[in-house]
């Protein structure tokens, strides 16, 4: 059976390395508060109702009071059931592969953590720590696609102080820079051709694991624009991070070291974090109806393909395997409303519409059974007092039915046709605190 983890949490002080199928198109982890998710964060980059705004725009902590905390969670539950279709070995002959696949998915949290601070009335300085992008998909050793990928996991931290300037009643600009970490761990089967074919004894059950990571900057910028005592407008950029990964490529089992390319070396592998653009509107309907509108665009095109280096040994300078990603720039949409039920609740409603980068199915790795998603979300706040908070959340994801037909045979990794069934549950809490 196969399991997938949307992210999970390293034993390391108020730090989390994000990690997990992620809700976001392609592994974009876009919980970087609860807050939003009753809204399906639309508003993300005008609403600037609790220092979590320092990520999605840092503008935004000049709405905020002198000083405040704001510290969050989401639980998230994905399902991903995997029904093979006739996934081969080789083309001619055609040798059917065993395993699979089955329900993915279990319980696991992204958390978060920001810091706002005035030195005066319109000087902000903020500090925010996430987890942006994750991924861990991973599978039996025996399953259909073993020798595509056995598990890909994926991790970073975001650690993003940032500082904020209101200009004027009208205008504030915001910028930021982000420390990210960046590790990664890919594992397949090195084939799934027979003995009598690669003539290689235990070929098919030797793996070849990628464990490498990198530390890169980036940076963010925003402007929120006060139109009207109703109205806001926020608009938001976040860069590229370019990362150059760099570790170890380890190959275990009966055939290691038996030939040049069977040897455990070391290697590198570049890719490029997309940069995104968001722009958010806020309008006041009355005093109780606000409605909350969200377009964001990410460039996925930055990881085009991912080419695994040998960068020791005999071999060195040569590529051990290309990952076809070529991904494509996507869009995202979003409608949210809040109803202010009294002083102390306010009621929150969303829908969004999130494409993924993936192309098509021929294109679709197995590692990343990505597809677009339609999210439904609600969620509450409750003023517990003038300088305290707590927002709930909960979202499901729709996902339609997810083909893929990634042949790779002429590479002995063989051919995985079939079909994903997909959704994914959000559950999300912030507690927000000014002093």
């Amino acid at each position: 059976m196969q399991k997938t983890t949307i992210a999970r949490l390293l034993p390391a002080a108020l730090l989390a390395l994000g990690s997990g199928a992620a809700s976001a198109g392609g592994f974009q982890l876009l919980e970087q508060n609860a807050s939003g998710i009753g809204n399906a964060y639309a508003g993300s980059a005008a609403v600037a109702e609790n220092a979590s705004t320092i990520f999605f725009n840092p503008a935004g902590m000049t709405q905020l009071q002198a000083h405040e905390v704001s510290l969050g969670g989401v639980a998230v539950r994905p399902s991903f059931d995997f029904k093979n279709k006739g996934s081969v070995v080789l083309n001619a002959p055609r040798i059917p592969t065993s395993g699979g696949g089955g329900d993915a998915g279990s319980w696991a949290g992204i958390p978060n953590a920001y810091l706002s601070w005035a030195l005066d009335k319109d000087l902000y300085l903020g500090l925010g720590i996430g987890a942006p992008f994750g991924l861990v998909t991973e599978y039996d050793d025996d399953w259909v696609g073993r020798a595509q990928a056995v598990k890909f996991d994926l991790k970073t931290i975001n650690i993003n102080p940032s500082v904020a300037w209101r200009v004027n009643d009208k205008v504030s600009i915001g910028a930021g820079l982000n420390w990210q970490r960046f590790e990664a761990e890919y594992k397949r089967v090195a084939t799934v051709l027979p003995t009598s074919i690669t003539r290689v004894p235990g070929l098919n059950a030797t793996t070849a694991t990628l464990d490498a990571d990198s530390d890169a900057w980036g940076w963010n910028v925003g402007a929120l624009f006060t139109l009207s005592p109703s109205m806001k407008v926020g608009m938001s950029y976040r860069s590229k991070v370019e990362h150059t990964l760099k570790g170890d490529l380890k190959i275990k089992g009966p055939a290691a070291g038996l030939a040049p390319t069977l040897r455990s070396v070391k290697a590198e592998a570049d890719v490029d974090l997309p940069d995104s653009f968001i722009v958010s509107v806020a309008q006041k309907l009355d005093n109780r109806w606000e409605m909350l509108g969200d377009l964001s665009w990410t460039g996925w095109s930055s990881v085009r393909q991912v080419d695994i280096v040998r960068t020791s040994g005999v071999l060195s300078g040569s590529t051990a395997q290309t990952l076809h990603t070529e991904f494509k720039d996507t869009w995202r949409v979003a409608l949210g409303a809040n109803y202010l039920l009294n002083d102390a609740w306010k009621l929150k409603f969303g829908i969004a519409y999130d494409q993924t980068p993936v192309r098509d199915k021929v294109r679709r790795l197995v590692s990343l059974p990505d597809n677009n998603r339609t999210w439904f979300s609600t969620g509450a706040q409750w003023k517990l007092s003038k300088t305290n908070a707590l927002d709930l959340g909960v979202a499901y994801l729709l996902v339609p039915k997810t083909k893929i037909d990634n042949d790779q045979t002429r590479d002995g990794r063989g051919r995985v046709t079939g079909e994903y069934d997909s959704s994914v549950w959000l559950l999300g809490a912030q507690y927000s605190m000014a002093f």
